[in-house]
């Protein structure tokens, strides 16, 4: 009996990214809000709301179809994944025809949001087992696929808005989106049992740690570094959302940019964030990923208080960017993490659990800075607000690094 040809890890890593690219598409919707709103004849706003659904679906499909996605392997999740977004698009075209905003939500939020969260979740796990020596490096580069999408999706949208129409456009894109998904999740498949790549000695490394656990998701909900990670990830989520959603009214008000300015801004904060992902969960293998998050709430502590009062614009630039590149390095340097604290037995059920503090930061973030930038009118205390949440975000982070590090200790000592 011949033993299968392993397939080469690269091209697992290449498909996971081929897989975040096309859900990470959503990240352009903005481009869609104009066009749409205008052949259903209401507010931006409320077009705004098919990408909340798809944000909040997103989370809570990653949540609750976790174990789903464990048992059956990327390959099915992944296809299936392609199937409901590519659904959910083609069918948002069809809702813009009939000019039924009800089917417009129900197509982009609920079945593109379950597909968003499929396809999110699927390549990470199978990824982490793949590249036991390159965690960080290797979930990065799939999930900076994500954060990136929008910077070629968004002009691919526009151009085929202006080329074969809205209707249309939805239809090639929901095609597009199908083939590129169910094409990379033909090649996705978990590593044999014991993989280990070659010339690769985990208990040689010197930045390798063995994880603290094996854990199930049952068992990972009884612990107390679950919560304290899902704490930190809704906070940095919730923080980071606000100042996306709200960069180009205060560059407007603070550096007195014109709306266009802004818009250029708006369009290197995709590229910071694309590239904050890669750059942090490379750096999480050699830093340690307890003290990449300590980096992220100390500066960030920082970088919201005195904000509003930089009257630089390069210096404003700076600091905005690089809390940018947090933002996206925690949802980068997350499975990498979950897979140090819990093991790879269900990271992808750990990891749809933890991705449902995406769906309520999404809501809570722009809303907290709504209601206190409207009740007070200050950008100082509305961004105050937010430096106090990375104080709550630091604490954590800090009793998050201890607990790794006594539980390393008594590992150590168990196994002497």
């Amino acid at each position: 009996m011949t033993t299968p040809k392993l397939k080469n890890r690269w091209l697992i890593a290449l498909s996971a990214i081929g897989i975040h690219i096309s859900i990470g598409s959503v990240y352009a919707y903005s481009v869609i809000t104009n066009p749409v709103k205008d052949i259903f004849d209401v507010e931006g706003s409320t077009i705004k709301w098919a990408f909340k659904i798809a944000i909040l679906f997103l989370g809570f499909s990653a949540a609750f179809l976790g174990p789903w996605v464990e048992k059956v392997g990327p390959r099915v999740s992944g296809t299936t994944a392609g199937i409901f977004y590519g659904v959910g698009i083609l069918g948002s075209g069809l809702a813009v025809h009939l000019e039924s905003l009800i089917l417009f939500y129900a197509c982009y939020g609920v079945i593109g949001g379950i597909g968003l969260g499929l396809g999110y979740i699927t390549p990470v796990s199978t990824l982490v087992k793949w590249f036991p020596d390159k965690r960080g490096l290797a979930t990065g580069m799939a999930i900076m696929g994500f954060g990136l999408s929008a910077l070629i999706f968004g002009p691919v949208m526009q151009s085929l808005f202006d080329s074969v129409g809205i209707i249309n456009a939805f239809y090639v894109l929901g095609v597009v989106y199908m083939v590129l998904i169910l094409s990379s999740a033909r090649y996705i498949e978990r590593p044999p049992q014991g993989y280990m790549p070659k010339g690769f000695n985990p208990s040689a490394s010197k930045t390798v740690k063995a994880d603290l656990s094996n854990s199930t998701a049952k068992e990972a909900l009884r612990t107390t570094r679950f919560y304290y990670i899902w704490i930190m990830m809704f906070i940095n989520i919730t923080c980071g959302i606000a100042v996306i959603a709200a960069a180009s009214p205060m560059m407007q008000e603070k550096l007195a940019y014109t709306p266009m300015q802004a818009a250029a801004v708006v369009g290197l904060i995709g590229v910071f964030n694309g590239l904050g992902r890669i750059l942090w969960s490379g750096l999480s293998d050699f830093l340690g990923r307890p003290n990449t998050y300590v980096i992220f709430f100390a500066f960030q502590i920082l970088a919201f208080y005195f904000l509003p009062q930089i009257g630089t614009e390069i210096l404003f630039l700076v600091v905005l960017f690089t809390v940018i590149t947090m933002y996206g390095g925690g949802f980068a340097t997350l499975p990498a993490f979950l897979g140090d604290l819990f093991g790879t037995k269900q990271l992808g059920a750990i990891h749809g659990l933890v991705l449902a503090s995406w769906a309520i930061a999404g809501v809570a973030g722009p809303t907290i800075y709504d209601v206190v930038k409207e009740s007070t009118g200050s950008l100082e205390i509305t961004l105050k607000v937010f430096s106090s949440l990375f104080v709550v975000a630091f604490v954590i982070s800090l009793l998050m690094k201890r607990l790794v590090n006594n539980a390393y200790k008594l590992k150590d000592k168990a196994v002497a």
